[in-house]
């Protein structure tokens, strides 16, 4: 008998299957997830990095006396100063309200201010608050801000109500600044304040200034691209001309308050005798 082993024939090596190979490894599952964030922490980054070369720097805050000299400028404004500007290019957004009248310490009518550092229209608008309320009374304790250097208008050069004091014999002045130039929490309104916002701000536009109860506006009565990249003390310097634009948007707007608080007062002080803000008043229907 032969050993040799019996050739396959051609019908069986065409039926023959192959060897199995070993499937070839596929990527991991983890590799994708990890390259999108890797991709996207690139992206924030750049994003950050950007926006760490475009945002503009606030300005370092004005030496003693310069914040002394900005002060005793914008404080005592002459009469005649005023009565040139009028309205000037402010707008007239002080409405009439209706509630029960709002009086602080020995009945005294109270204006409320409601804002926050980082806001570009309270940093404008803070110049003519400040300016109508001298004529009535003294600020101490004010110190400079700038708004956000992230927002429109960035690194608006003001002053900030914070930590501010304010004596009157006719009027109290209340203010709230909710956050810092960089939004941090600052100051919390007290629930009968809350009360007012949530009533006659119900668009929660900022600033909101009420006065007394009887009148109110909210927003800024000039745009801050008026003041915006000028020094505290180049817009004080300003306002001694009638024919600045800063004049005439600043102290336009200071006439519009003092009317508004004359007219809550019933026209008791001084000041409110003048021509203008009789003017004025009349325009506060």
């Amino acid at each position: 008998m032969s050993s040799r082993r019996a050739q396959p024939t051609r019908k069986q090596q065409q039926t023959r299957k192959p060897p199995a190979r070993k499937p070839v490894a596929g990527t991991p599952q983890w590799v994708m997830p990890a390259a999108a964030v890797i991709a996207l922490a690139a992206v924030v980054a750049a994003f950050l990095i950007y926006r760490w070369y475009t945002t503009p720097l606030p300005p370092p805050p004005p030496s003693q006396d310069t914040m002394a000299q900005v002060l005793a400028t914008i404080t005592t404004l002459p009469a005649s100063e005023f009565d040139a500007v009028g309205q000037g290019t402010a707008n007239n957004l002080i409405k009439p309200i209706s509630g029960t009248a709002l009086t602080g310490a020995g009945g005294k009518p109270v204006v409320f201010y409601y804002g926050a550092e980082y806001c570009p229209y309270c940093a404008a608008e803070r110049w003519p608050i400040i300016i109508a309320l001298s004529r009535f009374g003294t600020f101490t304790g004010l110190t400079t801000t700038t708004s956000s250097s992230t927002d429109v208008f960035p690194n608006t050069q003001t002053f900030t109500f914070h930590g501010a004091t304010y004596t009157s014999q006719y009027i109290e002045f209340q203010s709230v600044e909710t956050t810092d130039r960089n939004q941090n929490p600052l100051q919390s309104p007290t629930p009968a304040q809350q009360e007012l916002v949530s009533k006659y701000d119900s668009g929660s536009g900022i600033p909101f200034v009420d006065f007394a109860n009887k009148f109110a506006f909210n927003g800024a009565t000039y745009s801050p691209q008026v003041i915006n990249g000028e020094s505290w003390l180049a817009i004080a310097n300003a306002l001694k001309s009638p024919d600045s634009t800063e004049a005439k948007a600043i102290l336009g707007s200071a006439n519009l308050i003092t009317a508004a608080i004359c007219k809550s007062l019933g026209d008791s002080p001084s000041v409110c005798s003048s021509t203008t803000i009789q003017n004025l008043e009349k325009n506060l229907k």
